[in-house]
C-alpha cells in the first residue's frame, strides 16, 4: 500500500502539496502555516528523506541569493513605510488620484512600482492601492488581486527582470524580438484585468486636478533611483551580480532610503517606530518558507533526477503531444515554483529541445512566446507566488479567495499566448 502511494505521479503529489498550501491557509489564517504544510507533504511524499530534507532546507536558506532576497524583501518594507512616515507616498497618490480618476489610478501606481524587478514588489504597492480607497468601501480581496495584477503587466517583456533575461538567453532570440513579440501581451492582459477586475470597482470618480511632470518626477524619485542604480551597477559592476543576483537591487533601495531621508527627513523617534512591528518579521519568515519550499520543487530527487525531468517524462510517457507540453509544461513550473527565473530556468530548456537544434525564426518566436505566456500564467496562480502572498498578509485576504477572482484573466492571457503564437507562426 506504501509502495502504491510514493509512486503515484508527481504531478499529482505537487497538486497536493499546493492544495494543501490552500486549505490550511483557509482553515488556520496563517499563510505561514500553509507554506510550511505543503512543503512537508512535498518532501515526504517526494521521499526525500528527513536529513536530505533538512540539507536541502538549509542549503536554500544559507545561500547567498537567498541571503539577499530576504535583506530585499525587508528593505521594501522600511522604504515602503519610510515614503509612507514622510508623507512623501501620500503626496504621490494625491498626484495620481487628483491627475487621474480613482480606477485608473488603483491600477497605475502598482503598475509604476511593477517597473521595479524586486521580489515582493507588491508589498511596496500595496500601501499605495489601499490609499485610494479613501472610503474603505473597496472589497479587500479585488484590491489584492489588482495590485497584484498590474504589479506583473510588465514582467512579459521588460528586459530588467531576470526571468525575461533568461528568457532571452535560453530561446536564443534578439532581444528587440522578444520585446515586439510579447508586448502585446501586457495590452491584452491590462484590457482582461479592466474587465473582470477594474468594472467591480463601481462607478468611477473623475479628477479636475492635473499636475506637473516635473512634480511627478520628484514624487517617483525614490524609484526612479532604484531603477537607475540597478541598470548601472548590472551593467558596469557585473561582480556584483556575480555576487547575487539581488545585490544591485538592495543598494538601490538603501541608497533609495539615504537619498529619501535627506530630502525629507524622520526623527529618531519615528526611525524607531518604523523598525518596531513584528510584520516584518513575518513578512520575511513566509518568504524564507516559500523559498525552501521552490528548493524542493527545483531539486534533485534521492536516485539523482530533477523533480521537473521526472514531471516531463510522465507527461511524455502518456502520449501528450510536443505542443501541448510546450503549454503544460511551462504552466506546471508557473504554478509550482511561483517565480519568473524558476519557471523559465525549469521548463524553456525543456521547450526549447522540444523544437530541434535549429528552429525557423516563426517556430521560435512562437514557442517563446506560447511558453513564455502560459508560463507566467502559472506563476499568477501559484499559491507560493511571493508577490500574492505577500499582497495576501497586507490586506488581510484569504489565499484561495484571491485565486479564485485570478481565473478569469489568467484565461485571457492563455488566449492571448495562444492566438500570438499561431499567428506568429504565420506571419514572421
Amino acid at each position: 500500500m506504501l509502495d502504491l502511494l510514493f509512486n503515484v505521479p508527481v504531478i499529482l503529489k505537487i497538486i497536493v502539496s499546493l492544495a494543501s498550501i490552500i486549505i490550511f491557509n483557509k482553515f488556520l489564517s496563517n499563510q505561514i502555516y500553509g507554506v510550511i504544510a505543503g512543503t512537508v507533504i512535498l518532501a515526504v511524499w517526494a521521499n526525500y528523506g528527513f536529513h536530505y530534507a533538512l540539507t536541502i532546507s538549509w542549503n536554500r536558506f544559507s545561500e547567498i541569493d537567498n541571503i539577499f532576497l530576504l535583506l530585499v524583501v525587508f528593505f521594501i518594507m522600511i522604504l515602503s513605510s519610510q515614503m509612507k512616515e514622510s508623507g512623501l507616498m501620500d503626496e504621490l497618490v494625491n498626484y495620481i488620484t487628483g491627475k487621474y480618476s480613482r480606477n485608473k489610478s488603483i491600477a497605475i501606481l502598482p503598475a509604476v512600482i511593477g517597473l521595479l524587478p524586486m521580489p515582493g514588489g507588491a508589498l511596496f504597492s500595496a500601501p499605495l492601492v489601499g490609499s485610494c480607497d479613501v472610503d474603505n468601501n473597496i472589497d479587500a480581496s479585488l484590491k489584492t488581486r489588482i495590485n497584484y495584477w498590474f504589479r506583473h503587466i510588465w514582467e512579459y517583456w521588460w528586459p530588467l527582470y531576470p526571468g525575461v533575461l533568461l528568457a532571452i538567453d535560453i530561446s536564443n532570440l534578439p532581444v528587440l524580438i522578444f520585446i515586439a513579440a510579447l508586448f502585446p501581451v501586457t495590452i491584452i492582459s491590462a484590457v482582461g484585468a479592466w474587465f473582470f477586475l477594474l468594472r467591480r470597482l463601481g462607478p468611477d470618480v473623475d479628477s479636475k486636478r492635473s499636475g506637473s511632470i516635473g512634480y511627478f518626477l520628484f514624487l517617483i524619485s525614490p524609484i526612479l533611483i532604484i531603477i537607475s542604480v540597478y541598470f548601472i551597477l548590472s551593467a558596469f559592476v557585473p561582480v556584483l551580480s556575480d555576487v547575487s543576483k539581488y545585490l544591485p537591487i538592495a543598494i538601490g533601495i538603501f541608497l533609495s532610503g539615504i537619498y529619501l531621508q535627506i530630502i525629507k527627513p524622520l526623527s529618531f523617534f519615528k526611525w524607531k517606530k518604523l523598525f518596531s512591528p513584528k510584520n516584518y518579521l513575518k513578512m520575511v519568515v513566509l518568504v524564507a518558507l516559500i523559498r525552501i519550499y521552490g528548493a524542493f520543487i527545483e531539486g534533485r530527487l534521492p536516485d539523482g533526477t530533477f523533480l521537473m525531468e521526472t514531471l516531463r517524462a510522465e507527461l511524455s510517457a502518456i502520449g501528450i503531444s510536443p505542443y501541448l507540453l510546450i503549454m503544460l509544461i511551462p504552466f506546471i513550473c508557473g504554478i509550482s515554483t511561483g517565480i519568473a527565473i524558476g519557471t523559465v530556468g525549469a521548463a524553456f530548456p525543456i521547450v526549447i529541445s522540444l523544437i530541434g537544434t535549429s528552429p525557423d525564426l516563426n517556430l521560435l518566436v512562437s514557442t517563446t512566446v506560447l511558453a513564455y505566456t502560459f508560463g507566467h500564467a502559472g506563476q499568477l496562480l501559484s499559491p507560493v507566488h511571493v508577490c500574492l502572498l505577500v499582497s495576501n498578509e497586507y490586506f488581510k485576504v484569504s489565499l484561495g479567495r484571491s485565486l479564485v477572482g485570478l481565473i478569469k484573466p489568467v484565461l485571457v492571457v492563455l488566449a492571448a499566448g495562444f492566438f500570438l503564437s499561431r499567428l506568429y507562426m504565420g506571419v514572421l
